[in-house]
């Protein structure tokens, strides 16, 4: 059995000891004085013995690792151990020095107790005693990632909250509805303040959906004040666009479909209709580079009437960038290849009517920074207590008409709202979430650069990741369909187009 376990001075003064089992202070410290006084037979031995214990040494520079056994214990297990001693404490100590042991005393204690349980070695290596002695737990590992998974989700979806009434504030101003303001006090003209946004999440909260259109009121001449009856003139006009067919959007990359609807006024859909749909998902880095940019693209044809479901849609495709195109399996491939054209591979057989159908898609991945279509430039710097923040933005794609943009800047929490010095556009202070939102109607090429600066107690990394949102009726990859022909006769077949550029994914961080 194994008694002890002990690092000792050449006089027997005892800098860390471990006993396992039960023993006074007192007679540790006798036995490791004993100890020294053994060895004055000047021959080399790993161990002397006296009428009670063994001890068991290596000489460690100006110190001694001891093991103190019992007499019958077994000698080639000690030595054994002894060995695993020794190679512990250079593992926790730089220097075989009294006062480096002193210092890791209680780190050299754990793992010594890793070693000996109860006097008995355990069957141990010197890698599982230095991963016991970490506690490194897998399971910890993945709870921490399932709760910061839960954390960004929770962020996401308040995140998405805020854009749906966003977006419908902003959809009831542009028909020209302002928001109303408490029962007809105040005014509702000041743009982003938590004033405005509770009243349109009240607003969106309350509308009910109705399955008949409400019967107009006969013109009367009682014009008393009505409380509230701004509130139910927004609800009513948000029934009215329900029914004539009109899509409020709830978030800007939630469903392009939706969101296409609202991008625009109303177009004149012909029987061949096609949307062109785009979006971008974009990683950038705080210090430039562009970590990951993946752009998927797709042509959606939507045929209304029978006699136009046997047609071929001819593409343009002014791509430069290598973008990958893929054709559905029932296009003729080689008809795509080498004229452009997209077209059953039977041309007796006709397009699915009245339902929308993917024919062409295309992918662009790229780590090409001239490619990122808007950049932006956050530079956070100290002074004193506070943090001066210049974030710019530059469109790089001048063709590109970027529509409603919002960039968001993550504020720290409970250093008050942020002082604005210069600024292009708007800005809303999101007190809730921690947000700076720099709103933009439009970026173009007459409107391709912009900067904000502003100022607020915090540290430069409080201000990343900034996340970006647009919508744009122009499309990334030139891909357009120029002419809708019949396979019989190849006359041309008047046709509607939609095109849509959203954004997934854009952030810098």
């Amino acid at each position: 059995v194994l008694l002890a376990a002990a690092v000792c001075t050449k006089a027997g003064k005892a800098i860390v000891s471990r006993q396992f089992v039960e023993m006074t202070r007192t007679r540790i410290e006798g036995l490791l004085a004993a100890f020294p006084k053994l060895m004055n037979t000047g021959k080399q031995h790993t161990f002397v013995e006296t009428e009670s214990v063994r001890y068991v040494y290596q000489p460690m520079e100006k110190l001694y690792m001891v093991l103190i056994t019992t007499k019958n214990s077994n000698i080639l297990e000690d030595l054994e151990t002894l060995r695993l001693f020794s190679r512990v404490i250079p593992e926790y100590c730089r220097a075989l020095e009294e006062n480096e042991i002193s210092e890791h005393c209680f780190d050299l204690i754990f793992a010594f107790d890793e070693i000996v349980a109860l006097g008995y070695r355990e069957n141990v290596n010197l890698a599982q005693i230095r991963t016991f002695t970490e506690m490194d737990s897998h399971e910890e590992k993945v709870f921490r990632a399932v709760r910061e998974t839960q954390e960004r989700e929770a962020k996401a979806e308040m995140r998405r909250k805020a854009k749906e009434l966003q977006q419908a504030r902003r959809e009831a101003e542009r028909l020209g509805k302002k928001a109303p303001g408490f029962g007809g006090f105040g005014s509702s003209a000041v743009s982003g303040s938590t004033t405005a946004a509770m009243i349109t999440e009240t607003i969106i909260e309350t509308e009910k959906p109705k399955v008949a259109p409400a019967p107009a009121r006969p013109s009367g001449p009682s014009k008393a004040l009505k409380l509230g009856a701004k509130g139910k003139e927004v609800d009513n006009f948000v029934d009215k666009l329900k029914l004539e067919g009109e899509t409020i959007m709830t978030s800007v990359g939630k469903r392009s479909t939706e969101a296409a609807k609202v991008l625009a006024p109303p177009i004149n859909v012909e029987s061949v209709h096609m949307k062109i749909e785009e979006k971008i998902s974009l990683s950038c880095g705080r210090d430039g580079g562009l970590q990951s940019m993946e752009l998927h693209g797709m042509i959606m044809l939507h045929i209304s009437d029978e006699k136009f479901a046997r047609i071929r849609l001819h593409v343009d495709n002014d791509d430069k960038r290598g973008v990958q195109l893929q054709t559905h399996p029932n296009v003729d491939k080689k008809l795509f290849t080498a004229e452009s054209q997209i077209g059953l591979k039977n041309p007796e057989k006709s397009f699915p009517v009245n339902s929308d159908v993917g024919v062409l898609k295309w992918r662009l991945q790229t780590t090409e920074e001239s490619f990122i279509p808007l950049t932006i430039n956050c530079w956070p710097s100290e002074s004193g207590n506070n943090c001066d923040v210049n974030i710019e933005y530059e469109l790089q794609e001048e063709s590109l008409e970027l529509n409603d943009v919002v960039i968001a800047i993550p504020l720290p929490s409970g250093v008050g709202a942020p002082v604005i010095g210069e600024i292009d556009g708007e800005y809303r202070h999101d007190s809730r979430r921690n947000l700076l939102e720099w709103c933009l109607p439009v970026i173009d090429a007459k409107n391709k650069s912009g900067s904000l600066e502003f100022s607020i107690a915090g540290q430069p990394n409080d201000f990343f990741p900034v996340h970006v949102s647009f919508v744009s009726k122009r499309n990334y990859c030139n891909i357009q369909v120029t002419k809708v022909t019949q396979v019989d006769g190849n006359s041309p077949v008047r046709f509607s187009t939609e095109t849509t550029f959203l954004v997934d994914k854009y952030e810098i961080l």
